[in-house]
């Protein structure tokens, strides 16, 4: 993670400096604002990469010598089709005509989409 701390901190001072020579010239505090918000987003991501890299360690990706076979082993848990993103849609999508037809669509849409939601959320909870 040792390069994407470095990717983003750099990315958090072009921001900076941009950001400062867009105050000093122009007269629009909105695009100011935003190149402060942007500046800090990278900056968190930045800080937040520079902590797991001190936490975790380096990884092989970030030695010159990492060889492939030093990342291998199982990868994760990758999971099984889920039946919650049809009814997600479903229910956004009534919630959304519900903003147009009428209150009673809008929630039966909003508790369908409800349903679907506690269903990713939920969905691996008792996962071993």
């Amino acid at each position: 993670m040792k390069v994407e701390t470095y990717l983003f901190g750099g990315v958090a001072l072009f921001f900076a400096l941009t950001g400062t020579v867009y105050a000093v010239f122009a007269d629009d505090p909105a695009g100011t604002a935003a190149l402060f918000v942007a500046f800090l987003m990278a900056s968190l991501i930045a800080f937040f990469l520079a902590v797991q890299h001190r936490r975790a360690g380096g990884r092989p990706e970030d030695r010159r010598d990492g060889e492939i076979a030093d990342r291998a082993g199982p990868v994760d848990f990758f999971p099984d089709g889920s039946p919650w993103p049809p009814v997600t849609a479903l229910g956004v999508t009534l919630a959304a005509a519900g903003v147009v037809l009428g209150m009673w669509l809008f929630l039966i849409g909003f508790g369908v989409l409800a349903a679907g939601v506690s269903g990713f959320v939920l969905q691996y909870a008792r996962r071993g």
